[in-house]
């Protein structure tokens, strides 16, 4: 049950960064004289921010589960599933920003008054850090989780598929807000203008292998704690959770 407030509390942060990160973008949308309309889908589009909502969905609901069903019972397969294949996204990300972006400058910021700066530090630090973080706790520790069948690695990269196949399609039909090209992709590794459509398709096939491989450890991770546990209890593992 104490958990569960964890979770709420995580799922809470996660939507305050988020929020952070929707006024950062209005104050720059406004002061560059954007499509303001356009700024928020494109905010509402990239992955990042689509991942931390997912996040949201999957503490909230995985906290109200436990809630109601207080015990020593294991979390139904549709939150364990939920809780992984949310956890692989935000970890990549944590991972990819924390690598490879950190302190890259954006030219738009430079403009930011200090309250702005302190928002989009915030957003930041809450989606790049915080929040991966929080899911590698709760893989590791969070009681009652369940052990995956390794069939759940195709759940992990439906969701990573369908929002490229969103994007690159999206890409083509949406202008920069900036004015500066006809065409807008969220991270520049995706744009086929930049260094051809191959480019492109070995970044993404990359990601899916990254993403794949992440899978396999937080499903291995779970299977094992699943087992543990059940040796520790003196009972069988939780009906079809460990067979495939």
């Amino acid at each position: 049950m104490r958990w569960s407030w964890f979770r709420i509390a995580a799922a809470v942060t996660a939507l305050s960064g988020i929020v952070a990160g929707f006024i950062v973008n209005i104050d720059r949308a406004s002061r560059a004289q954007q499509d303001l309309e356009l700024v928020l889908v494109n905010y509402f589009s990239l992955f990042t921010i689509v991942s931390s909502l997912l996040s949201v969905v999957a503490l909230v609901a995985a906290a109200t589960w436990s809630q109601r069903h207080p015990g020593t019972t294991r979390e139904p397969l549709g939150i364990a599933l939920g809780l992984a294949a949310v956890a692989g996204p935000v970890l990549l990300l944590g991972i990819v920003y924390n690598v490879l972006l950190r302190d890259a400058p954006t030219g738009i910021a430079l403009g930011d008054t200090a309250g702005i700066r302190l928002l989009d530090s915030y957003a930041v630090e809450v989606l790049h850090v915080v929040l991966p973080i929080y899911f590698i706790l709760d893989l590791l520790w969070a009681p009652r989780r369940r052990g995956l069948p390794w069939w759940s690695l195709a759940v992990f990269v439906g969701y990573p598929l369908g929002w490229t196949v969103y994007t690159m399609v999206r890409g083509l039909r949406v202008s920069n807000p900036d004015g500066s090209t006809s065409w807008w992709y969220p991270y520049p590794f995706l744009d086929p203008h930049n260094a051809g459509y191959g480019s492109a398709f070995a970044y993404i096939a990359a990601m899916l292998v990254a993403f794949l491989a992440i899978g396999a450890v937080i499903i291995a991770i779970g299977r094992h704690r699943e087992k543990r546990a059940a040796v520790r209890g003196g009972a069988a593992p939780a009906t079809g959770a460990l067979h495939v």
